[in-house]
């Protein structure tokens, strides 16, 4: 799962700044067919108050064939319910390819279901592996998950089709999505496992303590800030306290723009953290962490669809030469 952040800052629905406890995840699809995941940023980082938007709108995430793009913190009320669910529930759109059209609302003309199998299949799985990383960071489960039809069979969402009028052209419906979350959740063995040194890491929303048995962990190491782990082994050893391996967080990354600072460098059980793969800075640009093996050339090439434009990642972050290394945090242009 590719995912990018980008908070948009313009959207009266995040400048509102109102809070929830996620009780459950609103499965949505855009019903515009061909605009994928990044390009809603341009078209929803807008203010209707201020007259550059006709709607007010605004959901925590879309999903494409190649990656997520998170717009709203989870934990942010959204507006894509249309009723109470706004109130309970994450709500993210999946992106519909191109090469059909609508009419009468949610009927698709010209839809080549066997021709659209492929990018049905990888935008199925990543969200399926959204809801999975979802439920892992609220508590939650396949059965706290719906979509916009069934929100409104529940009164507590407005009138739309969306996902049933597209799933069943593939064979699939939203049971069929659950139990395909339900799998995942029980066949994964923990990603947190996964945790290296370098790795750019979140607290759990559900985490009350750093390891069983260890001091409380205050709301402002969880809510303000990333942190970054800078040591997985001691002497040569796992670090296992109160029974649960650890990693130690010795750097950390504030959420409101990234800057890198001193960190808590305190031991933290892997299961209470989830990886996180892009942070928003100041200036709306997205981030990128080097991996081991990374260029220069490569980032730009898979991150900004062309290699050559690797003058422009160097140029954004005042780099003097192409040498990078793994964990550093790259701003990207757009």
């Amino acid at each position: 799962m590719k995912l990018f952040t980008k908070y948009m800052t313009r959207n009266d629905c995040y400048t509102a700044g109102r809070k929830i406890t996620p009780k459950g995840i609103m499965v949505h699809s855009t019903a515009v067919p061909g605009v994928m995941a990044a390009e809603w940023f341009s078209r929803w980082n807008k203010s209707y108050k201020a007259g550059e938007i006709n709607r007010q709108v605004c959901v925590h995430a879309f999903v494409d064939d190649k990656e997520i793009w998170q717009y709203l913190p989870w934990d942010h009320r959204g507006w894509h319910a249309g009723g109470a669910a706004n109130n309970t529930h994450i709500g993210f759109e999946i992106c519909e390819p191109a090469g059909f059209s609508y009419k009468s609302g949610s009927v698709m003309v010209g839809y080549d279901a066997a021709k659209q199998e492929d990018y049905f299949r990888k935008a199925w799985q990543n969200a399926v592996e959204l809801c999975v990383m979802l439920c892992k960071k609220y508590g939650l489960n396949e059965n706290d998950i719906i979509c916009h039809s069934e929100g409104y069979k529940l009164g507590i969402a407005s009138n739309h089709a969306d996902v049933m009028h597209w799933f069943p052209k593939h064979g699939e419906n939203m049971d069929t999505f659950r139990k395909a979350v339900k799998k995942a959740l029980e066949n994964s063995t923990d990603t947190n496992t996964d945790i290296g040194i370098g790795d750019m890491v979140e607290f759990k929303d559900s985490v009350k303590n750093y390891y069983p048995g260890s001091v409380e962990v205050p709301t402002w190491v969880k809510n303000d800030y990333y942190h970054r782990v800078t040591q997985t082994l001691y002497k040569g050893k796992p670090v296992i306290k109160g029974g649960k391996e650890c990693v130690l967080l010795g750097k950390k990354v504030k959420k409101s723009g990234g800057q890198e600072i001193a960190g808590i460098n305190t031991w933290v059980a892997k299961e209470n953290l989830v990886i996180v793969n892009s942070i928003p800075d100041n200036k709306g640009n997205r981030t990128y962490t080097v991996q081991k093996g990374d260029t220069l050339w490569r980032i730009a090439e898979k991150e900004l669809g062309r290699g050559t434009r690797y003058p422009e990642i160097k140029k954004l972050n005042g780099l003097t030469s192409d040498t990078i290394y793994p964990g550093q945090v790259l701003k990207l242009p757009e």
